[in-house]
């Protein structure tokens, strides 16, 4: 089954914690047997890489529920349920959700306080959007995953529109950006000034030039991929230059055989198709600008802690 949203663990949660104390590490995997979830489920990341989805809920649901005054943590990491969490349970809950949580003053206050009017004069009796089900975390990278893919699309889109001599400085930009090609004016000169076959440029791998990487560019339409053929032209070309590191960077995709081929060689070949060169190109700031930056700020446990 799909992982539980944050609203659904709250009951489980809630149970556990009126056990006695415990932390979220100790019941994360009972509530991901209770769900029978599968290990590939258990192990499901945010789309940052940085918190599994089924631990961040579990955090999530333990603090709203601590909002209503109805866990404590007693220690850092730490909680359990109160009296008031005790009594809840007693009533025999089928389910545990904001709207039931909104009957208590001090979790409306903070949930009023973090929600527009509109949302505030909502019915409750409105079933909860997906949006809704999901923590205020994955909102913000579901939002961010959604802007990085528009902006992916969008630098695709114009790199095609423009010649292939600014495909080329595009690719300069990047790899001084990542940090090959000494400076700036080393790198423009070595890209695109060799013509030895299927190898569109060479470029130092590192300031004194004491190795280097061979770079093949093809600037293609999405629909039009890049097979074995022209990959194995390349390697074709850096056997015949004596090289060991070549770079294949196209804005299409690379089909099924080429990427086996070149998973295989002796040589070091790098594939980037069209979605990890915008990812690059949006990682080292090539053809964009920071418009905003967010802080996204937790509490400091450690800042609170008392002991010697």
């Amino acid at each position: 089954m799909p992982i539980p949203d944050y609203q659904t663990l709250m009951l489980p949660v809630l149970k556990r914690a009126a056990q006695g104390e415990t932390r979220v590490p100790e019941i994360e995997e009972k509530i991901a047997a209770e769900f029978n979830l599968t290990p590939d489920e258990r192990d499901q990341m945010l789309p940052s890489g940085r918190q599994k989805v089924l631990h961040n809920r579990i955090h999530w649901a333990k603090f709203y529920l601590s909002k209503a005054g109805l866990v404590e943590s007693p220690l850092r990491g730490w909680f359990a349920a109160t009296d008031a969490g005790r009594a809840l349970l007693a009533r025999s809950p089928v389910r545990i959700d904001v709207n039931l949580l909104l009957e208590y003053p001090g979790f409306k206050e903070f949930y009023h306080s973090g929600h527009t009017s509109a949302e505030i004069a909502a019915p409750a009796s409105i079933a909860p959007t997906p949006a809704v089900l999901a923590t205020p975390e994955e909102q913000i990278e579901s939002i961010h995953l959604a802007t990085q893919t528009a902006l992916r699309n969008d630098l695709l889109q114009r790199i095609l529109q423009n010649s292939p001599t600014f495909f080329e400085r595009v690719i300069v930009d990047l790899l001084v950006a990542m940090g090959y090609g000494g400076s700036h004016r080393n790198a423009a000169k070595q890209l695109g000034r060799s013509g030895d076959g299927g190898v569109d440029g060479v470029i130092d791998e590192d300031r004194l030039g004491l190795d280097r990487v061979y770079v093949q560019a093809k600037r293609y339409a999405p629909n039009n991929s890049v097979g074995r053929p022209e990959v194995q032209s390349f390697v074709g070309s850096l056997v015949g230059l004596g090289a060991a590191k070549g770079v294949f960077v196209t804005t299409s995709i690379f089909n099924q055989s080429a990427i086996d081929y070149a998973r295989h060689l002796a040589q070091r070949v790098i594939l980037i198709d069209g979605k990890r060169l915008a990812d690059l190109m949006i990682e080292h700031n090539v053809g964009v600008r920071v418009s905003r930056t967010i802080d996204f700020k937790r509490l400091d446990e450690d800042f609170f802690s008392e002991e010697e």
